[in-house]
């Protein structure tokens, strides 16, 4: 079992860290997560388990981590707040703690109204904000919400996300400002095709001093096809594809526009690389696992990291 956060200990020492996405299954079968934690393990230094995204039953967040945790991975839960009051928030990071978890990414999480259970009740209890802050004070304060002492504190590593790419932008370091007042260690950013405005975005979080007080990892995610790269930029709130990426996976073979999509993740992963102020790329390459060693292999991320 992992004592310390692998993530921490990357980012800490100065190296360039590279965490990676597993979606849990839609069914019981630990294999599943097995599977998928196997394709990523050495290739990355941390691995997210998704919690019931897109707001569709999947095994827990809670439980596919401690089966990585198992194999030797550090995991990073990830939390919504959409399924859980208060109670069930700070029950599930002292459990989490006690597995040996030791980074955790508090979220919203997509609207009940998106998946299939449309008649579920949100629960919303806390924003994502205020969940970053109760997990700082259970660490670092070691009392609950209102004040109840703990036992003993959870070990978290806490990160939160942002999104540079929806409007307007002038709001978006003030929201991330936030966060990080509130006790986000780290923050995993939305998708990043435009760099343009990733970098407008990010030279307003380097004004502000916001890139010294956190961890910021750049969010990719290999296209598959132009239909992909389309529905994401028309459909998906909060992601920008150009029209020029969109015309590159258009200008290539069917049988090519995948191995298209991993070269502007790679393309994009060095961009990020030479910015002040990243620290390391989340890659998001859901149910394309098998993807994400050639991609942190072609971007120069391999071998990653090693402590005694």
């Amino acid at each position: 079992m992992n004592n310390v956060s692998r993530l921490k200990k990357v980012l800490e020492n100065g190296e360039f860290a590279v965490t990676a996405e597993c979606g849990p299954p839609r069914g019981a079968d630990p294999e599943s997560v097995v599977k998928k934690a196997k394709l990523l393990k050495n290739n990355v230094d941390s691995v997210n388990v998704t919690d019931n995204q897109t707001a569709i039953v999947r095994m827990s967040s809670l439980a596919a981590c401690a089966l990585i945790q198992g194999m030797g991975l550090d995991s990073v839960l990830q939390m919504v707040v959409r399924d859980r009051n208060r109670i069930a928030l700070q029950s599930d990071i002292l459990g989490a703690s006690a597995l040996g978890i030791r980074n955790l990414l508090c979220l919203s999480g997509d609207h009940q109204s998106f998946g299939n259970q449309g008649q579920a009740k949100g629960v919303f209890d806390l924003d994502s904000i205020q969940f970053v802050r109760v997990a700082k004070n259970m660490r670092d304060e070691k009392v609950i919400l209102g004040g109840d002492p703990l036992s003993s504190p959870p070990d978290m590593f806490i990160g939160a996300t942002a999104n540079p790419f929806a409007d307007p932008i002038q709001f978006r370091a003030v929201r991330l400002a936030k966060k990080i007042e509130a006790g986000a260690d780290f923050i995993q950013t939305q998708c990043i095709y435009n760099l343009d405005r990733f970098e407008t975005w990010l030279n307003m979080l380097r004004e502000r001093g916001l890139t010294e007080k956190t961890f910021i990892l750049g969010g990719v995610t290999p296209l598959k096809s132009p239909g992909m790269a389309k529905y994401m930029n028309n459909k998906v709130a909060g992601i920008d594809v150009p029209e020029e990426l969109i015309k590159r996976m258009e200008g290539v073979p069917k049988d090519k526009q995948r191995k298209e999509g991993i070269n502007i993740c790679v393309e994009t992963i060095l961009r990020l690389k030479e910015m002040p102020g990243v620290k390391g790329v989340h890659i998001m390459a859901i149910e394309w696992e098998e993807a994400v060693g050639e991609i942190v292999e072609r971007s120069g991320l391999l071998p990653r990291p090693s402590f005694d």
